[in-house]
């Protein structure tokens, strides 16, 4: 299968990493033009293209940059490509670290991707944002191992959220239906499900156990939560 990756940071790499040992066609594009990505060329066999090229070759798309990117994108990014093409958003917001404050995402009417799926202007389905990339790279075993963990996956279109959940099998994580692009806040930072690398039925159960609609106090406690998880981040990025 062709793969195209925009975003050659942490996750965009160990996915192209994995994708190529898997025998994908990855292509691979960051905002700086592929001339800049000779050495994740290199360490991962993807080929380094532009982003209109990554999205022209994919028959699926992965959009894994900062949250603050997004707005910055090509306007034609996806001109020419097939609305059947599933597009991934694996985004974060990090309103400390990294990406300031995002009125609309503050206000918490929008989940993170569906801010993005609006931006993008095509349906995306959230998937990899919980998981850190080492593990993301490395932790993947065969169906019915031992350790093996679950990944949930969210959005709106039926068969796209089946191509991309394939997709994560392949990749030795056991895929968990989240629901829709609405209820994706159930995997997002400062919630149990983010970074914890739970078996399926253990997350299956925790996002039953969060329910369908955030309410104001679980928005509240999850905010907290995520606030000193960058606080913490910040902390090892400075020492």
């Amino acid at each position: 299968m062709n793969i195209g990756i925009i975003g050659a940071g942490n996750i965009g790499s160990a996915l192209a990493v994995r994708l190529t040992s898997l025998g994908h066609q990855v292509f691979i594009a960051n905002s700086r033009g592929p001339e800049t990505l000779k050495d994740v060329a290199q360490k991962t066999g993807a080929t380094a293209v532009t982003a209109l090229e990554a999205a022209r070759h994919g028959e699926i798309i992965v959009v894994t940059i900062p949250l603050k990117s997004i707005p910055d994108l090509p306007k034609d990014l996806f001109e020419g490509v097939r609305a059947e093409v599933p597009v991934i958003d694996t985004s974060n917001y990090y309103p400390l670290l990294r990406d300031g404050r995002i009125a609309e995402l503050e206000a918490g009417d929008l989940t993170e991707s569906e801010w993005v799926q609006q931006h993008l202007g095509r349906p995306v389905v959230k998937v990899f944002n919980n998981i850190y990339a080492e593990h993301l790279e490395k932790k993947g075993l065969p169906a019915g191992a031992p350790g093996r963990f679950g990944l949930p996956v969210a959005g709106d279109d039926a068969t796209a959220k089946q191509k991309v959940i394939a997709l994560v099998e392949e990749l030795g994580f056991d895929a968990v239906d989240d629901g829709s692009l609405h209820e994706s806040w159930r995997q997002q930072p400062g919630t149990p499900t983010y970074g914890a690398d739970l078996p399926a039925a253990e997350l299956t159960q925790q996002l039953a156990n969060l329910g369908t609609e955030r309410t104001p106090e679980q928005q509240a406690q999850f905010a907290a939560n995520h606030a000193a998880q960058e606080r913490e981040m910040m902390k090892q990025f400075q020492a």
